[in-house]
């Protein structure tokens, strides 16, 4: 195919999404976009509503390549799955060695890995692009995690740098990594934004059902916060959403919003994909049960009537509730990114990534949805020390759990004792007492399976597997068994 085009990048699928981020290229100096979607009329929807866009329209796909440079760079978004693989499978005939074909859906990792493999064999490059920020990220500024070839960010680089959000002068865009690794870490961050809303939504019971603030008086204290420490665009959000007032009822949105959350799966993905690299994620698994939970109404309602506890939770000093449930609340923040960093080192030795995790926090402060001040620190804790086997070991978090653990700990068993459900804030705080623990009650459980499945165990003053004859002399024998 002859060198025509006079695109240098082009777009195919253009609903909200893909239309913001064809608007968002087209407004950067350098860049022309050739757009393309399967429905004609939405092309043209588009074309006719951003003439100043200056885009390339065609009605064919074919007529889409032949409007772009060499080497031809397009990127996919339309919905993942089938449709993601016709594109692809469209592209892969009509483009050329060296040309690149770029996922920016939703994609799940190991389809992303299954993609590139075949298209690597035509000599294309396929890059899988984790693309956050929604739809005002993607027309303002998103954050994005590309994967794929050395070869292909040489072109598509400073593409995607040119149109991210940028924080301190540095746009919110790094390669990640080969093959998957974009979409690998577009899914943990995915995660650990389910644990961090639900996290926040803990906050927001504890501060309504213990201490009776209002939804208004929240949003306030939502507000204060986000001067501090815990500084991000969730809590910015939450005191927004607190502040509304329904036109119907006169009464706060919040109490009409139907209390069932949904879910579009990459949460789901995490905590499975962590099971497989047995890394324990238990914030980010407990937010999404909390999710299907709330999305289990017969269930509920058939349960309204079981016995809770004889007395409710008396706040004396609302003060220093207040100051407690926040300081719990940046305290099991931190565990789920430590959990969700732990699963992207997992990831990175599974699938041989070199994924430059400082690097990961830093585009992560910008355009996304867990964009934060917060992950200044992380990235200045990698800095100083790449090897950290935890994050929340870096001297700054410790220090921050530290200060914030009586809180936590009267949070966590005053909630418990009162019946107010607190998932992710209990399952944070259990996850860190383990990791101190100088010894865990997995002995028992290991002696446990060499009974009932003579499974075998390790012991502490001698080198080697062992197996104990549980039944008749109790004699434990040397063996060289696995461990299931």
């Amino acid at each position: 195919m002859s060198e025509t085009g006079s695109a240098n990048i082009g777009v195919v699928g253009l609903a909200v999404m893909g239309s913001n981020l064809a608007r968002n290229l087209a407004s950067r100096e350098g860049n022309t976009v050739a757009v393309y979607n399967r429905s004609p009329e939405r092309t043209r929807l588009l074309t006719d509503e951003h003439p100043e866009a200056g885009f390339v329209a065609s009605e064919t796909i074919e007529d889409f390549v032949a409007s772009l440079k060499t080497p031809r760079t397009a990127i996919i978004m339309v919905q993942a799955g089938k449709g993601t693989d016709a594109v692809i499978s469209q592209l892969t005939e009509l483009f050329e060695p060296g040309d690149i074909i770029v996922d920016g859906g939703n994609a799940l990792f190991t389809d992303t890995l299954r993609r590139e493999k075949a298209v690597r064999e035509t000599g294309i490059n396929f890059v899988g692009a984790g693309i956050s920020g929604g739809e005002e990220g993607a027309l303002k500024g998103p954050s994005i995690m590309p994967g794929g070839s050395a070869e292909a960010y040489v072109t598509l680089g400073p593409i995607l740098e040119s149109i991210a959000a940028v924080v301190d002068g540095v746009p919110c865009v790094t390669h990640v990594g080969t093959d998957g690794a974009g979409h690998f870490v577009k899914m943990i961050h995915n995660g650990i934004e389910y644990a961090d809303m639900q996290l926040i939504a803990e906050a927001y019971d504890l501060l309504r059902a213990a201490a009776g603030y209002s939804p208004a008086e929240i949003a306030e204290i939502f507000s204060q916060w986000n001067a501090g420490e815990l500084e991000s665009y969730l809590i910015e959000i939450t005191a927004e959403v607190l502040k509304q007032i329904d036109a119907d009822t006169g009464a706060p949105l919040v109490d009409v919003i139907l209390d069932e959350a949904g879910s579009k799966g990459t949460g789901v993905w995490t905590v499975q994909t962590a099971l497989d690299l047995g890394i324990p994620v238990s914030g980010i698994a407990e937010a999404v049960f909390a999710r299907s939970l709330s999305s289990k109404p017969a269930q509920r309602q058939a349960s309204v009537g079981l016995p809770g506890p004889s007395t409710a939770w008396s706040v004396s000093d609302k003060a220093a509730f207040v100051e407690d449930v926040r300081l719990a609340l940046y305290a099991s923040k931190i565990i789920a990114y430590s959990q969700g960093f732990d699963a992207i080192v997992a990831g990175a030795e599974q699938y041989n990534w070199n994924i430059n995790k400082g690097d990961i926090a830093k585009i992560w402060r910008g355009g996304c949805i867990i964009r934060a001040q917060f992950l200044n620190r992380i990235t200045e804790a990698y800095a100083e020390n790449p090897g950290l086997v935890a994050l929340v070991t870096a001297p700054y978090f410790t220090d921050a759990v530290a200060t914030a653990q009586d809180s936590w700990r009267r949070v966590v068993s005053g909630a418990a004792l009162a019946g107010i459900p607190t998932p992710a804030f209990s399952s944070s705080l259990a996850y860190y007492d383990g990791l101190r623990a100088k010894r865990l009650p997995a002995a028992l459980v290991q002696g446990q399976r060499d009974f009932f499945g003579a499974h075998t165990y390790k012991r502490t003053d001698k080198e080697g597997t062992f197996h104990t004859l549980w039944s008749g002399d109790r004699t434990e024998i040397a063996t060289e068994g696995s461990s299931h």
